[in-house]
């Protein structure tokens, strides 16, 4: 049997791509923050970080040997994870806490790996995982979104040449890390108003009996921590 294609597979995710010219960093970076900045452009790209959102409990969910029951993605840029197992313990806890961290956490990672020059192997794992999120969606507007998502980066992965796909990748990961620290300063105005009784912050606290402002606290620690590595590894500082 002939494995040379198998071969070219493995060597092409593998390998090193060419060092990106530093305004390119600059300019995705710049681009990513147009796109979380204005409330209109943010109402539409934050679906991408609620896609990340809710992976993250779901990944948690598993690893931690509950059931996933299913992820809804709704129009209004909400989500809600549904897993099965025990109500307290660090099960729950972990998945619980997985949701504001996940989009900075993914975002640090792809920034390790652009730093690498990696820029193939970032964009294939962010399909498999967009593929495993696609498995556990259950409503339509769901569906729809990580689809198109998917499609994104199998087109770029596939067809697009190599600078595009480096301004892609950029995009993407500068996005995540940026993206990832508005949700917590609007999950903290909300509280503060009586809104969101619910949210991932007062679940934690009532697992935990520790006080929800304690885990909007760890919350903000994660995704700016992530927001200031991360941006230092892709600028090369």
């Amino acid at each position: 049997m002939d494995s040379t294609p198998t071969a070219g597979l493995w060597d092409r995710l593998t390998g090193i791509q060419p060092a990106v010219p530093w305004w390119i960093v600059v300019l995705t970076g710049l681009v990513a923050l147009a796109a979380v900045g204005p409330r209109p452009l943010w109402l539409l790209s934050r679906n991408a970080i609620t896609i990340a959102h809710e992976g993250g409990h779901g990944l948690l969910a598993l690893l931690t040997g509950r059931e996933l029951d299913g992820i809804r993605l709704h129009s209004d840029t909400s989500g809600v994870t549904l897993s099965r197992g025990k109500p307290r313990g660090i099960g729950m806890i972990l998945t619980a806490a997985a949701g504001y961290t996940a989009p900075s956490l993914l975002g640090l990672g792809g920034a390790a790996l652009l730093s690498a020059h990696r820029i193939t192997l970032l964009l294939w794992l962010a399909t498999a995982l967009l593929a495993g999120v696609l498995v556990k969606i259950r409503n339509l507007y769901g569906v729809l979104t990580v689809v198109l998502s998917g499609a994104a980066f199998v087109l770029v992965s596939w067809l697009a040449p190599s600078g595009v796909q480096a301004l892609f990748a950029y995009a993407v990961v500068w996005f995540l890390l940026l993206g990832g620290v508005r949700p917590v300063f609007e999950l903290q105005v909300k509280r503060r108003r009586g809104g969101a009784p619910d949210s991932d912050a007062d679940q934690l606290g009532r697992l935990t009996h520790v006080h929800p402002l304690a885990w909007l606290l760890l919350f903000h620690a994660v995704t700016l921590c992530s927001l200031i590595g991360g941006g230092r590894w892709l600028l090369g500082l």
